[in-house]
């Protein structure tokens, strides 16, 4: 626990199985929370009545729109890949296939030092401990669950970025936690207890330089929070090269209250074996690993075989980056010649464009044309005159949606 700043062993202490928390949290409700009560009789779910609607119900009538263009829907609209799976990662999948017990919840040493070794040779993240690695069931499921993880409840702030995935709200509203967005650059507040970070961003694709990560882990550890770095997209660089939190220009030399979370959904296509990790401070991925192992949170075997195949291996990664590049390629220009602007997107696996008007309006003019993005209110209030226009889709669809901006 040396080198642990006085807030985060605060969070260390309180960390376990979570302390059950009833009264308190129905109050806390972000826009779009649905109402109501159940008929008299039928149990009360409340979790529910904290958290806003599931953001892609509402896109379902421009989804309809855009599926009666003759040439088929371009759903632009959700990061979920469609190239295939890496043969070496399938035949991993494949190897282990026969094992009949349960996996541990820490993961097998050969996938650890994996993530060790890619860590280096990837990112330049020297001297991780293996012990200090836990796999986690893709990386959305830790997004949402860190705050409860952490034992974070009512009177507690998550600070999320201004323009943010959505499960980082999500997740402070599951554990009764207040989320609070910040600005580029503001401090967390008084009461932080946990800050994520986000670069390259989803939805706009901004790399932060490690000098601006620096001061926010500066930020974060003088109020005694705990810092989550989701580093989803940092494989995927095309104007600007992002760096991990973990890098010592960042950290300090020091990962004292700090988290990793990487995904090998986009990086090696494996969305749909949910394969992710989580690494950095030792005491905190300790602690995480004690509630997961009690709340069953295990990656399947076979999934833990194919992520050390895919983590051992740069050559299928360099691949991907390359179809992604090569449809951000065409992409940009046509979306420029039909009179759009594209800001950031300097990494990651989206475009974020405007037209100068409402969000919603272009999300119609684009669904006119058979083509389907995301509004960029589902990222923050401020993203109300951009779209989210995703670059994972096949070279056909991508150029018929060329085809379209450009007629």
């Amino acid at each position: 626990m040396e080198g642990v700043h006085e807030g985060q062993r605060g969070l260390l202490r309180r960390t376990g199985v979570p302390r059950r928390r009833v009264q308190g949290r129905q109050g806390q409700r972000g826009p779009g929370v649905r109402e109501g009560s159940p008929p008299a009789g039928v149990p009360r779910v409340t979790t529910g009545r904290r958290l806003p609607d599931f953001p892609w119900d509402s896109l379902a009538d421009h989804a309809a729109k855009a599926r009666t263009h003759p040439g088929g829907v371009v759903d632009l609209s959700i990061g979920t890949p469609v190239d295939p799976v890496p043969d070496l990662v399938r035949e991993a999948l494949a190897s282990v296939s026969d094992e009949p017990g349960y996996p541990t919840t820490h993961g097998t040493p050969a996938l650890r030092e994996a993530v060790v070794g890619s860590m280096a040779r990837r990112y330049g993240v020297d001297g991780l401990d293996p012990a200090a690695v836990l796999p986690t069931i893709g990386s959305k499921e830790l997004v949402a669950w860190l705050p409860t993880l952490l034992d974070l409840g009512p009177g507690d702030v998550v600070a999320i970025p201004a323009l943010a995935y959505p499960t980082y709200e999500v997740g402070a509203r599951l554990a009764g936690a207040t989320p609070v967005r910040l600005a580029d650059g503001e401090p967390a507040p008084a009461g932080t207890r946990l800050v994520w970070l986000n670069s390259p961003s989803n939805p706009t694709g901004r790399v932060q330089s490690a000098a601006a990560l620096a001061q926010a882990v500066a930020d974060a550890r003088a109020v005694g929070a705990v810092v989550a770095s989701d580093e989803c997209y940092l494989a995927l660089s095309w104007t600007a090269t992002p760096v991990s939190v973990l890098r010592p220009e960042v950290s300090g030399g020091s990962p004292d209250g700090v988290l990793a979370v990487h995904s090998l959904s986009k990086s090696s296509s494996l969305a749909g074996y949910r394969a992710g990790f989580v690494t950095g401070d030792p005491a905190l991925v300790a602690s995480l690993l004690e509630v997961r192992k009690h709340a069953g949170m295990i990656v399947p075997r076979p999934v833990q075989a194919a992520m050390a195949a895919a983590l051992s291996d740069d050559a299928h990664v360099a691949a991907q980056r390359s179809r992604y590049e090569a449809r951000r390629a065409v992409l940009l220009p046509a979306l420029e010649a039909a009179g759009f602007t594209v800001d950031h997107s300097e990494a990651g696996l989206y475009l974020w464009s405007t037209r100068g008007e409402s969000a919603w309006d272009t999300v119609a003019w684009l669904a006119d044309r058979g083509v389907l993005v995301a509004p960029g209110t589902f990222y923050g209030p401020t993203g109300d005159r951009h779209v989210r226009i995703a670059l994972t889709a096949s070279d056909e669809r991508v150029a018929a949606a060329v085809d379209r901006l450009t007629a």
